[in-house]
């Protein structure tokens, strides 16, 4: 079994909940809610945990995924200290422990300043979350393993006002789009990569 992604997130920030609620297939989180999304391989065991949290805990389930190699759950409520006892129910049926996640590993992140409207109206087509206008500055993130965009895009959002575009925390990457002025990119891409290099766990060499 392993422990690919294990995030905690004390409050989610006012874009990313409502983004949340636009994908997610389980019980919908709302804003200021604590948070875990946690990632393992094999994917079906995901159900394992998602039995011992539920069970031992009154958190609630916003998204279950199985995918073809990776499973993730997360799992939310009002109260940070069922939020985290839920996490450690899961990483004791799993046997595991927190430090046995991968750390994060960022393997593309751009920053397009002025974007074309043609280039805003290709993102806008395909973003579930806010719009991104010509002129606007375009922030793009790759992060291994998926589920860790989550936190990247709640801690840009917590830093400053850029817009949430789409943010995807499942698969074989996960991936964040923000769009906003030019300085504010800038300190949310500070944010993110501050949080990520913050989070201990095994080498991740890809």
């Amino acid at each position: 079994m392993e422990l690919r992604t294990f995030t905690f997130i004390d409050a989610l920030q006012p874009q990313l909940a409502a983004f949340l609620q636009t994908v997610a297939s389980g019980f919908l989180p709302l804003e200021r809610q604590a948070a875990l999304f946690i990632e393992i391989a094999p994917g079906i065991a995901i159900n394992t945990i998602t039995d011992a949290a539920l069970k031992q805990t009154g958190v609630i389930p916003g998204m279950q995924i199985v995918e073809r190699a990776y499973g993730l759950l997360e799992v939310h409520s009002y109260d940070q200290g069922d939020v985290r006892h839920a996490g450690e129910a899961m990483l004791e049926r799993l046997g595991l422990t927190e430090k046995d996640r991968l750390k994060p590993r960022i393997l593309s992140e751009q920053t397009i300043t002025g974007i074309d409207g043609h280039h805003a109206a290709l993102i806008d087509r395909m973003r579930h979350g806010d719009m991104i206008t010509e002129g606007e500055t375009l922030y793009t993130l790759e992060v291994h393993p998926a589920a860790y965009a989550a936190i990247a895009a709640n801690e840009a959002e917590k830093a400053a006002p850029v817009k949430l575009l789409e943010v995807i925390t499942f698969g074989a990457v996960g991936r964040l789009w923000l769009g906003g002025g030019e300085a504010e990119i800038a300190e949310a891409a500070r944010a993110i990569q501050v949080t990520l290099a913050g989070i201990d766990g095994r080498e991740n060499k890809g």
